[in-house]
Formats: structure tokens, C-alpha cells, sequence
């Protein structure tokens, strides 16, 4: 009856809440969800793809795609730049498509500002125990990163007055489910389409 766009889903939550895990459990064996794809400058490494885990261009490149307004959000990390291609994710939405993009809070807050019907959706940890407990718990970093890490995850809870959505990750699967009940309900929210409808029932007069 109504054509229903895509939603972006946008996805944020301190280091170690698991938001990573989520997306990839929402995106399995589900075709009605598309990972968004970042650009950036910097080299391929190896068995990265080009416009699978990015889109890799030039610098003179990417700070005219700033200039001409094509990106939803980007920022300079060290010597290269990060951004989200506007024109592929608006394509995406336009067709049904619904795009999922997990991003750090500031990138979050740029989107906000250029697509605020965006579905801004934060990921906390049960606790703050628990959030050292799972850094702690990769290995990967030293305790010098991780003590850095966990003295950010306040200050980056307290941003999460910007978000619409938020979800305790206790549960992977649980946690995707409560995403995919976000989309049915945003899916089905009268803001988003009570002039089509309107119109729709008015032609029928």
C-alpha cells in the first residue's frame, strides 16, 4: 500500500559492550540488512577487498568528496582519513534496503546532524565489571590501552542521551532480536509515513 524505505541503522557503544558481535549475529542469514562500507585513504592490507571491508581512494580524492558533501560523517585517524559514503547508503535506503553502520559516538553524532531519521541505537554492557572483564578477556591489547579504554567507557555512556534505542548485551542472539524488533516497530511508525498514507486513502475518494 505505502513504499517503505530502508532504515539506516546506526549502531554505537563503548569498547567491549559486544557491538561488533551484535551486527554480525543481525546481519547472518538475514538479506533484509546490508553492512554499510567505509572509505579511507590508507593502504589495503592483506585479504582486504576493494568495497567489501572498504572503498580505497586517494587523499586529493577524499577531501574533494568532503568538499562536495559526500560523505555522512568522516574523520582523520593519524595519517589517513575514515568516512561513510553518502550516495551508496542513500541508494541503498531509497530501494527498501535497510543499512547498518557501526560507528564510534562521534562519527554517530555527524550522522545525526545530516540524517536524523537515521535509527540511532546504543549497546551497553551489563556492567562496567563486566565491560573490563570482556577487553580484558581479547588479549589484544596492553594493560596501558586497556586501563585507557575503560577509563573512556563512562564519559561514552554518558553520550548515550543522543541515541533513540538501547540495548543490554547479556546475549548476543537476545540482543539481536531486540534490534530486529527496533526495525519492525520503526517500520511501522506513523511519522514516517502519514502523509503517503493520507494520500493514498485520499485518491480512493
Amino acid at each position: 500500500m505505502v513504499k517503505k524505505k530502508g532504515l539506516l541503522l546506526v549502531v554505537s557503544g563503548p569498547s567491549g559492550a559486544g557491538k561488533g558481535t551484535i551486527c554480525k549475529e543481525l546481519l547472518k542469514d538475514n538479506n533484509q540488512i546490508k553492512l554499510s562500507v567505509s572509505a579511507t585513504t590508507r593502504s589495503p592490507r592483506a585479504g582486504e577487498v576493494e568495497g567489501v571491508n572498504y572503498y580505497f581512494i586517494g587523499k586529493d580524492k577524499f577531501t574533494d568528496m568532503i568538499g562536495k558533501g559526500e560523505f555522512l560523517e568522516y574523520a582523520q585517524i593519524y595519517d589517513n582519513f575514515y568516512g561513510t559514503p553518502k550516495a551508496a547508503i542513500i541508494e541503498s535506503l531509497e530501494n527498501g534496503q535497510n543499512v547498518l553502520l557501526e560507528i564510534e559516538m562521534q562519527g554517530a553524532k555527524q550522522i545525526k546532524e545530516v540524517y536524523p531519521e537515521g535509527v540511532f541505537i546504543f549497546v551497553l554492557p551489563p556492567s562496567l565489571e563486566e565491560l573490563k572483564n570482556r577487553i580484558v578477556g581479547r588479549g589484544t591489547e596492553t594493560k596501558e590501552e586497556i586501563d585507557k579504554r575503560f577509563s573512556c567507557a563512562f564519559e561514552e555512556i554518558n553520550q548515550i542521551v543522543n541515541y533513540d534505542y538501547f540495548i543490554v548485551n547479556e546475549d548476543v542472539e537476545k540482543s539481536a532480536k531486540e534490534i530486529e524488533g527496533i526495525i519492525s516497530s520503526e517500520k511501522n511508525k506513523v511519522s514516517r509515513y502519514k502523509n503517503n498514507i493520507i494520500a493514498k486513502f485520499k485518491e480512493e475518494l
